[in-house]
Formats: structure tokens, C-alpha cells, sequence
């Protein structure tokens, strides 16, 4: 196919350069075109009519493209035969597009060609059914609805002006078609009509002429006037803000926890198979074939089955894998992972993402998740791959010839989390404890640890249910509801809930309140060093609590802060040897434990504190900000798309930044996402999820209003 862009209209700018070049957002209304019919048609393959004696447009799309000018603007039949000399003898379809509809979409031209191919037409137009009064042709059809005439406005009666079907001004033409009518028109060569009237020569010789409709009304908008400009952008930041469902194209990326993609669009057995055969490529290259990998999987849909699939790769390369009997938590992958000293450590879970998600995350020899770099390498391969360099071995013969083997580690995970754990204490307490287990895999392992203390607790949500009951397995205040109730009724001394796959943890106080991760931060680092007696600093991610800050900073300790994900935090445990490290999504671990987010510990660790001081959360934590103070945090989480990713930055490097709703900035970060510091610890960040497809944003201050004040100004920055 080749391709003919309509770039010669008589509209100027004030400068006299060519109304196409006029910018739509950060690029010329020209580009949008060109990337509409690229699909379709190579640069040689376009030709682009422009001006006479005009080069700018040439110029700045390059000489790639093949260029034929027209003196005057005598429409688009005129137009096209400037472009008949530069096609040469070329015989097929031709893709005609007009340089003033850059808001037309990829789906809609694709359609156009589409319905073109299929119905082996003539012509295809592009149209739209509107009720808008619009300066364009009226397609007509008989009863039967097929196009028996094109009416410009100009030519139309008031009736025919009445009809809601509107040639938009795309189309696809044989050559076969368009040449013999628009040649047999030839004494009309000057008419702004002969288009349209070569329109109703092809149906007179016979060919087909069918159309494609478009439904999308903002496409409809030509863009000839200041005002149309201003129309367009607003139409395309609309576009680009405006959440829809994500779209993976089979390709693997890793976020912040791992590999997570929705389950029959990037999550499939396929990709599974692709990713595993990267990792058995760098074990292999590594030499560390022996070292074996250690797979685990939770209670999602097709976790199971990609579990079994990864272990056919692994075994097909000679590694040999030790699958974990039965649904299992991530820690304890984590765990067996640096127990073992595998190669890799592999758990195919999606953590707290909704049910329709699942996902990988892979572990390194020493249980943390393996930084960027290593990650990116690793992606890159699988993405090059192809099925037919995948090796691969069925289970069976797998098991069968020595390279598959059943483990369970759940006895030596629960041994280490109790070496860590003063059971004695938690007996003589006599505690009453609620888990929702959010339908996921951590209530048997804290069961087991819990009973052994001989604490008194009841479960719920515990049933294997893919769909998770409906909600997330977040364990966010909105989706406790029952247990915050439970607690209330029944009296319990606490409630504690996990994520789906047990990494994440969430407390509820005696009184039914929820205790944020921020505060729970807090209340164990204090409880650890001022009653444990243990010592040594925090490390927490820039998006929780500087008031960790404050408490170390009064304990005369350090704290430091990373990016966002456990793989950094778990560089910064290492490398500072730090008592306590976590973020305020839910996770934690301690020094002398897992390199990894624990909800299992945490939870065990939670019970001792209130067991060993007797106390109430609600009254250590006033002990905690009677000695630092208070912040306020807010956060706010937005549906994204892949533009605003751009779109946001840009738009905050438009502006002076040295100050935000009216409060002074002391520094800016780009580290991750863009964090704002001001006075008194109080900080603003704007950072797309790594996990999810949100724009998070995250805000401490002094006051209520404050905070709110902080919050409202990014969110009226974005939808600006």
C-alpha cells in the first residue's frame, strides 16, 4: 500500500509558515498524520502535496517521504493528481489522508483499510454519524444502505444537510478505481468538488464503495483555526489522561515486586515459558546449573500451572528445581530461596493486584529481588525470545529423570520466625486474635506459629478462592471491613490481616482502628529498640513517614531513604545493617531475617509487642508523639496511562517548582517520581506505580489542611 498526505490548504499562520507545522501538544500537526499512515506505508511509499515554492513542511519531515506541490488549494481531487506523478506506474490501494485531522485514531484508519480489504472495494470512506452542524459531505445510500452519493455541503439542500452521516475526509482507493474517474473529470480539474464527483464516477463504472464508521466524535475535528487548535489540545490531553484497559502487547516488565500483568494479556503460559528460559540462560552462563531454583506459588489462577510449566523449562536445561508442596507465602520462598543458596528463587503470585492479575517475583541466592539492571538484562532476553527456543521437558519425565523434586520448607520457616519470636511471652498473655487471611496463603504457617504461643485466634476468609471474595487482597482499611467490625463486636485484643500472597500486613487496635503501616513502622522500630534493646537504624522508602526520621533521629540513630521497592530497601539493610527496614504500602523485615517483606513475621512480631508491654496500640503510640510530634499524611491513587507518564513530568518541568500551594520548596528529588521537600519534614511526591497502572501521590504536612491544600494542587496540576 502506498499513502497520500494532503498537506497544501490554504490555512497559514501569521509567519507564513504552513498551517501543518503548527504544534499539537510537544510535536506538529503533520507528525500525527505521517504516524497514522506509517502502519501502512513506508516514508518512501507517502507522498506528501505541499505548497508551492514551500519547503518548510519537506524540511522538517525529512527526505525520506516523496513530496509533489500544488499552486493553488483547488481541493482534493486536484491534490491527489499532484500526486499521481511522484506514484509513477504504481498499481493497488492507496491510503489518502488530509493534513488537518490529526486527532483521527490508529484504530479508525486501520478499520478504514480493513473494511477496504474485505469487502475487495473500490473505495472505502471514513465516516461518522453526528449531530453536529459540521462543514461536511453527507453520504447518502438507498434502501438497501448502500453509498449511492456524496453530497458536499456547499451542493446540499436544507433536507440533505438534515442527514447525521458525514464523510470525515479519509479514504482508501484502488488505482484502477481513482485514476479513470478522476482522469475522466479532467475539464473539472480547478472544480474544489472534483473529488466528490469522481466519488460518483466509480460507482457508475461499477466498483464497490463501502465506508468505515467511526465513533469516537473527537475525531471529527479539523484543525484549520486557532480555535480548532485549542479545541484539539484539549481533546488530546482528554485522550491522554483518560484511564483504559492496559494493553501489553506480550511483552515482560518488570515493576518494583517483579513480573505482573494481567492474566490472558501479558500473563501467559507462553510468556512464563520465555521468562524461565532467560533465567535457566543466566544460570547456565553463570555456571551454576547445581545451585537449583526453588518454586512456590499462591492461590491465583493459573499460579499452579505456571508453576508447573516453569519447573519444565528449568528441568529441560539440566537445573534442577525443588517445587513447594502446595500453595505457598512469598516469605517462605524468600526464605528457602537464601536457606538453600539456589540459583534463583521464583514465586508466581501478584501479591495484593486485583484477582485478573497474576505475576512473577524472583529472588536472588541471598532471598532479595534482584536490582534494575539485572532485571532489565533479563527481560530483554525473554522478549527476544521465540516458543521454539524455549527447552522444555514434560513434568513426569522431569520427576522421572532427577530434576524435579517436592520440598517444603514451611517447618524451617516457621523455626526461623520463632527463633526471632518470644513465644513464652506471647503464652502468658492470654491474647484473642482475629486473622482475615484474605482468602490468600499465610494463615496456616502464622496458625502454626500463633497456636504454638498458644494465643487464641480465629480466622476468616481463609477458603481457596481465586477471586479473593470479590475484593483485593490488599490489606487497605476499605477492604476490612468485617474484621475492623469483628474486633468491635467480639472484643478481640487485635486484628491482623495479610495480602494474597503474605508479604504485606495490616493491624487493627483493640477499638476497631486501623493502624496505618506508617504508624506501625513507628510503633515496631520503638518497640525493638527502647524495649528489646536492640540497636541500630531504619531504613524506609521515600514515599512513608518522615516522622522515622524523627524517632531515630531522637534515639540517635540513622534513617535512610531509597526508592520505592523491596529491592532497595533490602540493599540499604545490607549495606547500613539496620534494625528495621519497610514502606508504608505494608511491608517490613528485621535485621537477622529475610531480606524480604514478611507479613508473617510481622504479624507474630505485632503479638509479642502487645503481649510483652501490655499495652494498648493507641497508647504507645501517644508515648511515640509525645516525644516527636505529629504529621498528617494523605495519599490519593489515579488511574494512568502509559502518555501520562510524559505528560506529568513535562508539565511540572513547565513551572518554577521553588514553591507548591503557597509553601516554599527546600529541594526536589527525581529519584523516583518527583518529591517535593519542604519545612518541618513536611513533603509532597507524585510517582507512578510500578505494580499497577496509578499515578500514586503521597503528602505529609503539619496541618489537615495542609495536607489537603498539598494534594489539591497536584491534582489540579495534572487535569490542567
Amino acid at each position: 500500500m502506498k499513502a497520500i498526505i494532503l498537506a497544501a490548504g490554504p490555512q497559514q499562520t501569521e509567519n507564513a509558515t504552513p498551517w501543518v507545522l503548527q504544534t499539537l501538544g510537544e510535536r506538529c500537526i503533520i507528525d500525527y498524520i505521517v504516524d497514522l499512515a506509517r502502519p501502512f506505508a513506508e516514508p518512501e511509499a507517502i507522498v506528501v502535496v505541499i505548497r508551492e515554492c514551500d519547503n518548510a513542511v519537506a524540511q522538517h519531515l525529512g527526505n525520506r517521504f516523496c513530496y509533489e506541490a500544488q499552486s493553488d488549494p483547488r481541493g482534493t481531487g486536484h491534490a491527489v493528481l499532484q500526486a499521481k506523478r511522484a506514484l509513477g506506474d504504481y498499481s493497488g490501494p492507496l491510503l489518502i489522508l488530509y493534513g488537518d485531522t490529526a486527532l483521527l485514531s490508529e484504530a479508525s484508519i486501520l478499520g478504514l483499510v480493513t473494511r477496504h480489504r474485505l469487502k475487495g472495494a473500490g473505495l472505502t470512506l471514513l465516516t461518522a454519524r453526528s449531530d453536529q452542524m459540521l462543514p461536511y459531505g453527507r453520504i447518502v445510500r438507498d434502501a438497501a444502505g448502500r453509498i449511492i452519493e456524496v453530497i458536499e455541503e456547499v451542493e446540499a439542500t436544507a433536507t440533505e444537510r438534515q442527514i447525521k452521516e458525514l464523510n470525515v475526509g479519509a479514504y482508501v482507493a484502488e488505482t484502477a478505481a481513482l485514476w479513470p474517474a478522476l482522469h475522466r473529470l479532467g475539464n473539472q480539474g480547478d472544480s474544489p468538488l472534483l473529488f466528490t464527483a469522481a466519488v460518483r464516477q466509480i460507482l457508475r463504472a461499477g466498483h464497490i464503495v463501502t465506508s468505515y464508521q467511526i465513533l469516537d466524535e473527537d475525531e471529527l475535528l479539523g484543525i484549520n483555526s486557532q480555535e480548532n487548535l485549542d479545541q484539539a489540545t484539549f481533546i488530546l490531553q482528554k485522550r491522554q489522561l483518560q484511564p483504559r484497559r492496559e494493553e501489553e502487547h506480550n511483552l515482560i516488565r518488570f515493576g518494583t515486586g517483579g513480573w505482573r500483568a494481567l492474566i490472558g494479556e501479558g500473563f501467559t503460559l507462553d510468556n512464563v515459558r520465555r521468562l524461565c528460559q532467560a533465567l535457566a540462560n543466566d544460570i547456565i552462563r553463570q555456571g551454576r546449573e547445581q545451585d537449583s531454583v526453588i518454586i512456590g506459588y499462591d492461590r491465583r489462577f493459573l499460579s499452579d500451572t505456571a508453576a508447573q510449566v516453569a519447573a519444565e523449562v528449568f528441568a529441560g536445561n539440566n537445573i534442577p528445581v525443588k517445587l513447594q508442596r502446595g500453595d505457598t507465602p512469598t516469605p517462605l520462598i524468600t526464605y528457602a530461596t537464601a536457606k538453600e543458596g539456589a540459583a534463583y528463587g521464583l514465586m508466581f503470585t501478584a501479591s495484593h493486584n486485583p484477582s485478573q492479575w497474576n505475576g512473577l517475583k524472583v529472588f536472588a541466592t541471598d532471598g532479595s529481588l534482584p536490582l534494575d539492571e539485572q532485571t532489565h538484562a533479563i527481560e530483554n532476553e525473554a522478549n527476544a525470545l521465540t516458543p521454539n527456543q524455549v527447552v522444555k521437558v514434560a513434568l513426569e519425565i522431569a520427576r522421572r529423570g532427577g530434576m524435579l523434586y517436592e520440598a517444603d520448607y514451611t517447618n524451617a520457616y516457621v523455626d526461623a520466625v520463632e527463633t526471632l519470636i518470644d513465644l513464652q511471652v506471647i503464652r502468658e498473655a492470654g491474647l484473642r486474635v482475629v486473622l482475615d487471611a484474605m482468602h490468600g496463603v499465610g494463615q496456616v504457617t502464622l496458625g502454626i506459629i500463633l497456636t504454638e504461643a498458644r494465643c487464641r485466634v480465629d480466622t476468616i476468609h481463609a477458603r481457596h478462592d481465586p477471586l479473593f471474595g470479590g475484593r483485593n487482597p490488599a490489606p487497605d482499611p476499605k477492604e476490612l471491613a468485617h474484621l475492623i467490625s469483628l474486633v468491635q463486636e467480639s472484643a478481640y485484643d487485635l486484628g491482623l490481616a495479610m495480602d494474597g500472597d503474605a508479604d504485606r500486613i495490616a493491624i487493627i487496635d483493640n477499638r476497631g482502628t486501623y493502624i496505618t503501616t506508617n504508624e506501625l513502622l513507628l510503633l515496631v522500630y520503638y518497640y525493638l529498640h527502647e524495649v528489646r534493646g536492640e540497636r541500630g537504624g531504619v531504613t524506609r522508602n521515600l514515599a512513608t513517614t518522615h516522622l522515622l526520621d524523627r524517632l531515630a533521629a531522637s534515639l540517635g540513630e540513622p534513617c535512610y531513604e531509597v526508592p520505592v521497592g523491596f529491592k532497595h530497601i533490602a540493599a540499604s539493610l545490607k549495606a547500613h545493617n539496620v534494625l528495621l527496614a519497610g514502606e508504608s504500602s505494608g511491608g517490613l523485615t528485621i535485621r537477622g531475617h529475610i531480606l524480604g517483606k514478611d507479613g508473617i513475621f510481622a504479624c507474630a512480631l505485632v503479638v509479642e509487642m502487645i503481649a510483652r508491654t501490655g499495652r494498648t496500640i493507641a497508647e504507645m503510640l501517644d508515648e511515640i508523639y509525645a516525644r516527636i510530634g505529629r504529621l498528617v499524611g494523605r495519599e490519593v491513587n489515579l488511574p494512568a496511562t502509559p502518555e501520562m507518564k510524559v505528560l506529568v513530568p513535562r508539565k511540572l518541568a513547565a513551572g518554577p517548582l521553588d514553591q507548591i500551594a503557597g509553601y516554599a520548596v527546600q529541594r526536589v528529588s527525581y529519584q523516583d517520581g518527583i518529591k517535593f521537600y519542604l519545612e518541618h519534614d513536611n513533603w509532597l511526591l507524585l510517582r507512578f506505580s510500578g505494580t499497577e497502572p496509578l499515578l500514586r501521590i503521597f503528602t505529609e504536612a503539619d496541618t489537615v489542611e495542609k495536607a489537603e491544600l498539598l494534594i489539591d494542587w497536584a491534582q489540579q496540576l495534572i487535569a490542567v
